[in-house]
């Protein structure tokens, strides 16, 4: 059968990695249609390499070898003809399927601010998006002379992009008009000890006003004016303020969509013979932007159509598909479940903090029977570890929740639940990829020993990065402690 999919991004890529491995039959040949001209790479560690903890060529995914696989990178789907079966491209080839899978995904939202618009859709100097490879090369560069910056939006995406220019010696200023920094994971009393950590890092909030305009001088940048009359001074302006699904090509062959490509729980379009994941895609149970959701969706999708195993998604509740941590120099933010400002009222749940402002520090908890459901923390490092590893191994909380904010307050005690002799085999180490200890160990008895062969052999660090300490911590214990390899 003929497999074409249209995308060769963080969850095309890995679909057609997943399909290959599990079509032991032979029973696919599979056409990738790829807009890029380099190999797929790891588009949620972009803000890393503009803080310089990673170099681009790092950020290179494995891409298979396959006799059954063929990949056309640099070539852009121009059509999709669902009567007729074929995909046709921009430069004039056609790739008839019987099966096609968009994989899309989306692109950075240019919000409508005057003096964005420098005609024909492109930019003024000095402002750029943060989505793809090429615009953190510009970035980068931009930093080399530019005397201050903004970003705007204070989403996951903007914190961390203002940290990375901050550690590249430009002062930011980051501007979000919501109420609370983060506001989808956040609520009010978390954000105030987010904005009140932001300077001692080179960053200064401006929380609840807008951008009303950009500023600009010979086609460059200078400022930005915002909503309550100030301007910003500024020659480097980051837009974080979201993304907009790809849905032109499934738009124009007459799939229904909304905010994505509608899809059922196994990624099926209107049209059965047409799926979606990522980013590009709305399931029914929401979209969340994150990638360990996009891979979730590949790997049930692959099974499904090798028919290796039920196209059954797992439950998302305390599963790890959602745990965010935010990478940003100084700025300890991981958040879990049920957070956030705007959640709705559950009388069933049980909400527990301690906010320390004065310290920096604020943590949440929220409880459902004997289950924690959602966390929230700011400043507190060691205690958002052991509330990580209690959500996604769904381990029962004490009968008193006051406990799970006890080691908030002892931060140098040691994390009981997360030091590699005591955590089980089968605790997740990376989230994103479903890597435990024991397949890490297993990796490690066969001979990886460094983090880079961890990596390539069971995909941990690869995907949003905050698991990368505690595999160099377990990978420094296995050194220690695990039998040599066998030889052969």
């Amino acid at each position: 059968m003929r497999l074409v999919v249209i995308g060769n991004g963080l969850v095309g890529s890995r679909f057609v990695e997943d399909v290959l491995a599990r079509d032991t039959t032979g029973k696919y040949d599979v056409t990738v249609i790829g807009a890029e001209g380099c190999e797929p790479y790891n588009r949620v560690l972009l803000s890393e390499v503009v803080a310089g903890r990673y170099d681009l060529t790092s950020l290179t995914l494995p891409s298979p070898d396959h006799p059954r696989l063929t990949v056309l990178r640099g070539t852009s789907a121009a059509a999709v003809d669902r009567e007729d079966r074929v995909v046709t491209t921009t430069d004039g080839s056609r790739h008839r399927y019987d099966q096609l899978v968009l994989a899309t995904g989306a692109s950075a939202r240019i919000p409508p601010l005057p003096g964005l618009d420098h005609g024909g859709g492109t930019l003024p100097v000095g402002v750029h998006a943060l989505r793809t490879i090429d615009d953190a090369r510009e970035i980068i560069a931009a930093t080399l002379n530019a005397r201050r910056a903004v970003v705007l939006g204070a989403g996951v995406l903007g914190i961390e992009a203002a940290s990375a220019l901050a550690q590249r010696g430009c002062p930011v200023t980051i501007v979000h008009p919501a109420d609370a920094l983060m506001e989808r994971q956040l609520d009010t009393a978390a954000s105030t000890v987010l904005a009140s950590a932001m300077p001692h890092v080179g960053i200064t909030p401006r929380i609840g006003v807008g951008a009303e305009a950009a500023i600009v001088a010979d086609g460059r940048l200078t400022g930005i004016r915002l909503t309550d009359g100030e301007v910003v001074e500024s020659d480097l302006l980051v837009v974080a303020t979201g993304t907009t699904a790809n849905l032109g090509i499934a738009h124009d062959a007459g799939l229904p969509c909304e905010r994505g490509v509608l899809v059922d729980e196994a990624g099926m379009t209107a049209d059965r013979r047409v799926f979606a994941i990522g980013d590009c895609a709305q399931p029914p149970e929401g979209a969340t932007g994150l990638v360990a959701q996009g891979w979730d969706q590949a790997r049930a999708l692959a099974e499904r159509l090798t028919g290796t195993s039920a196209p059954a998604r797992p439950d998302r509740n305390g599963s790890g598909l959602d745990v965010v941590r935010v990478k940003a120099h100084g700025l300890d933010v991981v958040t879990m479940g049920v957070c956030g400002g705007a959640r709705p009222e559950d009388r069933r749940q049980r909400t527990l903090r301690l906010s320390d402002p004065d310290a920096g520090r604020h943590v949440e908890v929220v409880v459902e029977g004997d289950r924690l459901v959602g966390a929230t923390c700011v400043g507190a490092g060691q205690v958002a570890a052991d509330l990580v590893a209690a959500y996604t191994r769904r381990t029962p909380v004490p009968r008193d929740p006051a406990h799970l904010l006890l080691n908030a307050l002892a931060t140098s005690a040691p994390m009981a639940s997360g030091e590699p002799e005591t955590l089980p085999d089968d605790a997740t180490v990376c989230r994103c990829n479903g890597v435990t200890k024991a397949d890490l160990s297993a990796a490690h008895a066969c001979g990886a020993r460094s983090v880079e062969d961890l990596a390539a052999a069971t995909r941990a660090t690869t995907g949003c990065g905050g698991c990368r300490d505690e595999v160099c911590g377990l990978l420094d214990w296995l050194d220690t402690h695990a039998p040599a390899p066998s030889p052969t």
